[in-house]
């Protein structure tokens, strides 16, 4: 006597990111990782689809793109294909966009998982009138999940909305492994940045550092990125060093394989990050990483085992360590050696999409 196989119950999730998983941002890339990852993998018992939040044009456009989704959303709760929001969410405009996304999300009685990004969020919460500090708590405490990338933010999340603590799931950032194989400079030592051209990135104390070993042979610079260009160029050539720092403005997609396959070194001097996914891409291809031990910098980075760490600011510590590792090529390869393996065992696409996919259950379950 034959016996028909359960149907799978299928899991429908709809995620909100801010261009649909197609802009440049970190979110959208770490989405998109995802998306790919969720594609190879094939679950039957999976229907994810992805839409954007903010949309790709001006910002002024935002709240259509936002009123959007609602839209989509409230259509799949009706035809039946909807169990779950997954939000995506960073500092300003962009967490008064999930508040109403979350909203039309209850109301349609749908749960929802907060993933949250974005560099000092507990500034920008803290910050907030009284009753914005109320509903960005609330934002929290409805969620059946929250998701953080690392372990400072699980317990600021924890102190400001003490109702979500048991709901907290740390899930770092994940990167595809490089496409193109590591073969850095050899006829110097490559130094790389990659991220907005600005403070809070640390780039004037970087260009200070790199001034400071203009009389060191051996290495050149890339200070790739959007943001203050012009001002960055005018700082360079003030310097006199033209020659050896580059800053070729916004670079994406093979640009950037082509710039972390040819260097040697990330440097990433930040005031302020969440989980800065140059490093996990710089990690992944056999880097050695320079960086500040800020957000949760310090979850995948260990001080002299897996990169190395400086205070933000301290120019003479940042002049120090690149120095280090412009002279020091054995100290170069044992940190990317063991930056790639941590990328590998914790930052590749196939234990994040798990994790990921874990506290959905765990949302949709009320766990």
């Amino acid at each position: 006597m034959l016996t028909r196989p359960t149907p799978t119950r299928i899991l429908h999730v709809l995620v909100a990111t801010p261009g649909g998983g197609r802009g440049k941002g970190g979110i959208d890339r770490v989405m998109s990782t995802l998306r790919d990852e969720l594609i190879r993998e094939g679950d039957p018992g999976l229907d994810v689809g992805f839409a954007a939040s903010r949309g790709l044009g001006h910002v002024g456009l935002s709240p259509l793109y936002a009123a959007g989704f609602i839209l989509r959303m409230a259509a799949l709760k009706a035809a039946g294909r909807l169990d779950l929001v997954h939000i995506n969410l960073s500092v300003g405009a962009s967490t008064y966009r999930k508040m109403a996304i979350a909203s039309a999300a209850r109301a349609l009685r749908v749960p929802y998982v907060l993933h949250l990004h974005g560099s000092d969020y507990d500034t920008f919460w803290n910050s907030q009138r009284p009753f914005l500090r109320r509903r960005i708590r609330g934002l929290f405490e409805h969620a059946a999940q929250v998701i953080v990338l690392g372990q400072v933010w699980r317990d600021a999340v924890a102190k400001a909305a003490p109702a979500a603590a048991g709901r907290i799931a740390i899930i770092p950032n994940a990167t595809e492994a490089p496409k193109r194989a590591h073969i850095g400079d050899g006829k110097s030592v490559h130094i790389l940045f990659l991220g907005r051209l600005g403070e809070r990135k640390g780039v004037p104390q970087l260009l200070e550092a790199l001034s400071r070993l203009s009389d060191v042979p051996g290495w050149r610079a890339t200070i790739a990125g959007d943001g203050e260009v012009e001002a960055m160029r005018s700082t360079v050539a003030k310097l006199g060093l033209q020659s050896r720092i580059a800053v070729p403005g916004w670079v994406d997609g093979e640009a950037v394989e082509s710039l972390i396959s040819t260097a040697d070194v990330l440097a990433l001097p930040s005031f302020a990050e969440n989980l800065p996914v140059s490093v996990i891409e710089a990690m992944a291809a056999g880097l050695a990483v320079v960086a500040t031990p800020v957000g949760a910098v310090e979850d995948i980075i260990r001080d002299g085992e897996t990169g190395l760490l400086v205070a933000p600011g301290d120019v003479d510590a940042l002049a120090s360590a690149i120095g280090r590792l412009v002279s020091d090529p054995e100290l170069r390869i044992r940190l990317g050696i063991a930056a790639r393996t941590v990328h590998r065992t914790r930052l590749s696409p196939k234990p994040f999409a798990h994790a990921i996919i874990e506290s959905w259950k765990n949302a949709v379950a009320g766990r």
